[in-house]
């Protein structure tokens, strides 16, 4: 498994060549730490190891352009983007969130994706991501930054962590799990070679949640690169469980044509589970597309079941259409356990139009 997995990483590099990249200084908010700064021209992977051969645990970290100006800080609290509060390398909460902001709202127009890889025995332990904007406190453990590292070696260095981390199930710290987080870093790369990783680990042969994690981000944050790949899992893959995770990926998507994919698959694919699930993500796209959709559904899809998660699709729409709909379906819908689902959630309801027809039935 090894020889396949370098050659990925080596991919990766020979596609993207020697891609342009920011600056790397310190980050301008990180304390508390005992930070060496070294020069990681000459390739990631040598600076790296030599780093990592300290003998006691040391932070490794570097930064490279992150995609679509995203921010990354830790969610202890709210500053308008999601997050506040001191991050803690070692120690307090760990988790971060990732949010959208546009470039002109950051200072110089650009975002870095900050990398820290926690190293111990020569092993990475711990992965953390962040932006500039964080306030990272390192708990008086020592950092070496890495200066000058080329995006594509960056994302070749996560590709191997991915591929080489053993399966990491459970809902534990995100962190705690480089692999999973690696996944995660490769994503925020503005970087061509991220597309490529992307689409190599969203397509047969990883384990189904790294292929999931890959075709959540491909839709995420890929954009038209990452749609292509989406539709062709749409049309080609086998497996109904990775096909229905297919639907929250193209609802990610900000490609114009990941809706009509969507569409495609709630009418058209093979399994009842994907119809209805491609039905649920339609609901929160809203807008006349998704809801002439939803109901052709209702109304033409051979399954009940399906017709029932058509139904509850319809509750995610903006409330006021949502109620709307939900009577509509009530009154006219031929298939008695289609109207039951439909008066079910209408009693789920707070808008009065909804107590009021159920009023309505019950005194008939």
């Amino acid at each position: 498994m090894t020889r396949p997995r370098l050659s990925l990483a080596g991919a990766i590099i020979a596609a993207a060549g020697v891609a342009a990249h920011l600056p790397a200084q310190v980050p301008p908010k990180l304390s508390e730490a005992r930070v060496e700064t070294r020069d990681a021209s000459a390739g990631l992977e040598p600076a790296f190891r030599a780093a990592a051969a300290a003998a006691s645990p040391v932070w490794i970290a570097w930064a490279v352009p992150a995609s679509e100006g995203r921010h990354l800080c830790c969610g202890d609290g709210f500053d308008g983007w999601g997050c506040g509060g001191p991050c803690f390398l070692e120690g307090g909460k760990g988790s971060e969130n990732v949010n959208f902001r546009d470039r002109e709202d950051l200072e110089g127009g650009d975002s870095r994706v900050l990398i820290f890889s926690r190293v111990e025995r020569g092993q990475t332990t711990r992965l953390r991501l962040f932006s500039d904007e964080c306030t990272i406190r390192g708990g008086g453990m020592p950092v070496v930054w890495l200066l000058r590292v080329r995006p594509a070696e960056s994302v070749a260095f996560l590709t191997r962590l991915v591929a080489d981390a053993p399966r990491e199930e459970g809902d534990a710290d995100e962190g705690k799990r480089p692999g999973q987080r690696a996944l995660t870093a490769i994503a925020l790369h503005d970087d061509a070679s991220a597309d490529l990783a992307l689409e190599r680990f969203a397509l047969p042969g990883p384990p189904d949640g790294t292929r999931q994690k890959a075709i959540f981000w491909l839709g995420n944050s890929r954009g038209r690169r990452g749609y292509e790949v989406l539709r062709r899992l749409a049309a080609e893959e086998q497996s109904d469980g990775i096909r229905k995770h297919v639907t929250f990926g193209l609802s990610q998507s900000k490609v114009p044509e990941a809706i009509e994919t969507l569409i495609g698959m709630a009418k058209r694919d093979g399994s009842p589970r994907v119809r209805g699930q491609a039905l649920f993500w339609l609901a929160h796209k809203a807008g006349r597309k998704a809801t002439e959709a939803i109901d052709e559904a209702i109304r033409d899809d051979p399954e009940t079941e399906v017709k029932k998660k058509a139904v509850f699709a319809l509750t995610q729409l903006p409330a006021e259409e949502s109620t709307t709909q939900l009577i509509r379906v009530a009154r006219t819908n031929r298939n008695a356990q289609v109207r039951k689902q439909a008066l079910f959630w209408l009693g789920q309801s707070k808008d009065p139009r909804a107590l009021a027809y159920i009023e309505e039935v019950l005194t008939r």
